[in-house]
């Protein structure tokens, strides 16, 4: 018997789509096939396999070494794996030990820009068939059950700000290299400030077009491509979708954008803020419903107009405000991010509502007969791993929902309103979700205890650099 056979891991519907792909491998002579799983960043990561050997990929999986788990952004290794239980007090995770990557046959693609190439998302799994405990994507799998128990399903839409450049210098000389190594050299392909002028999009649009077509063939669900406020900077919407899709889609857009525009001659960053004169920050907003299970009708449509939202979308609203402050270390998880919460900025800085308002940290777009209603959380950054983003909102949500807890009034006027405050940088962030016993119910002790700790590495390494600020400020000075 395989290792999927072993452990029950697939349904019979798996199996006959795992049968499609093989046949699919011959017709469209598929030459190898990439293995990937989004790690705890949201990165993609895996293994490349030969067209002959993916039907024993498929069902025994591919090696990978423990320790891709345990790596901050700078893919350092954060714990020492040589101690006893290695640093995480189980032995499947010392002296670098092997996991598998079992795939899922569901989420199959054909890459259009690697010819002969295809892609499928995968599942970590330890031997003993035991589920990789700090497997984000599951992680937020387990929030959609629990959600469902409860008798909805989530939906989300998403609208993701970034920024496309043209690439001067890759910056591949040897002393470049580094952990990290230095960042490319760009130029910009618009100046900015011309906001959905179509003048600047036309001046973007060689470069979004090369986007748009690869993208399209992916069967991601784009509806729009946009030109952004700032220099160089773009913004893709998609329709909405349900469950792990959107989380899924986030994912691939991410690491498929880049390998594109990289393949062209650009550079495309989902980083928040880069430092580069004139530019904008970048967000990622996070439009939001639920279905009813049983009709599949949206819950959050409200029954009169005197209403923000339904009685549901009011409480599951409750629960993502009460708990915004805990949920920021996952909508926000890199020390860059939080440069973007300044306050009359279309960015949030405190924890509020409104309708229709693009200041609040929750924007209310909801209308009876609209089965579009819904909410938009606009403090996440594009940076963000989207299992833990949106499982954060399910979490949440679901405790306003149990609780039914009141959002409070609407605020009219957001940056001024007497609300409490978003966390002003990571340690905060961090510090908020530690003492969030939601948050850490919901995703588990041990997996908020893993995720600090890498995160505080993080922090760490920025806080010991000496930054262009200090010696401008300092060095003549004194």
């Amino acid at each position: 018997m395989s290792f999927v056979e072993r452990h029950g891991l697939w349904s019979a519907e798996d199996s006959r789509r795992a049968a499609e792909i093989e046949k699919r491998i011959k017709a469209e002579r598929i030459e190898t096939v990439r293995l990937s799983f989004a790690d705890q960043h949201g990165i993609l990561r895996g293994k490349t396999v030969v067209a002959a050997d993916l039907p024993r990929a498929l069902r025994e999986g591919v090696g990978i070494v423990t320790t891709l788990f345990l790596k901050d952004s700078s893919h350092r290794t954060v714990y020492n794996v040589w101690q006893a239980g290695g640093g995480l007090g189980r032995p499947e995770w010392q002296s670098a030990a092997d996991a598998l990557l079992i795939p899922d046959p569901a989420t199959f693609r054909v890459l259009p820009w690697a010819p002969g190439t295809g892609w499928l998302l995968c599942q970590p799994f330890f031997h003993s068939g035991a589920p990789m405990p700090f497997d984000t994507r599951r992680l937020y799998r387990r929030a959609l059950d629990r959600l469902a128990e409860a008798g909805f399903d989530y939906t989300a839409g998403l609208e993701v700000e970034f920024h496309i450049f043209r690439l001067l210098d890759p910056k591949l000389a040897p002393h470049n290299a580094g952990q990290p190594g230095d960042p490319p050299e760009i130029g910009l392909l618009t100046q900015g400030y011309q906001y959905l002028t179509e003048q600047r999009y036309d001046q973007l649009e060689p470069a979004l077009e090369i986007l748009r077509r690869d993208l399209a063939r992916l069967d991601l669900p784009l509806r729009s491509l946009e030109c952004e406020y700032g220099p160089s900077q773009a913004e893709l919407t998609f329709f909405a979708r349900d469950g792990l899709a959107p989380a899924d889609d986030m994912v691939l857009l991410r690491g498929a954008a880049k390998q594109i525009a990289r393949r062209h001659g650009y550079h495309v960053s989902f980083m928040c803020r880069p430092r580069i004169p004139n530019v904008m920050s970048s967000g990622w907003h996070l439009h939001q419903s639920l279905k009813h299970r049983k009709t599949g009708a949206n819950a959050f449509i409200p029954d009169d107009a005197a209403v923000p939202l339904s009685e549901t979308g009011m409480r599951f609203m409750a629960g993502v405000l009460a708990h915004a402050r805990g949920a920021t270390a996952l909508s926000t998880p890199t020390v860059n991010g939080y440069k973007r919460y300044r306050p009359y900025s279309l960015a949030p800085d405190r924890v509020a509502w409104g309708r229709d308002s693009r200041g609040a940290l929750v924007r209310v777009l909801a209308a009876p007969g609209d089965p579009g209603s819904r909410i938009e959380n606009r403090g996440g950054e594009p940076a963000a791993n989207p299992y833990l983003y949106m499982a954060s909102q399910v979490l949440a949500g679901l405790d306003g929902l149990v609780r039914k807890l009141d959002p409070g009034p609407s605020a009219d006027a957001p940056y001024d309103v007497d609300a409490p405050r978003l966390p002003s940088d990571l340690g905060q962030a961090l510090a908020a979700l530690r003492d969030d016993f939601c948050l850490v119910e919901g995703l588990g002790a041990e997996f908020v205890d893993y995720y600090a700790r890498l995160k505080r590495a993080e922090i760490a390494r920025y806080e010991a650099e000496v930054s262009e600020w200090e010696q401008r400020e300092y060095f003549d000075l004194f």
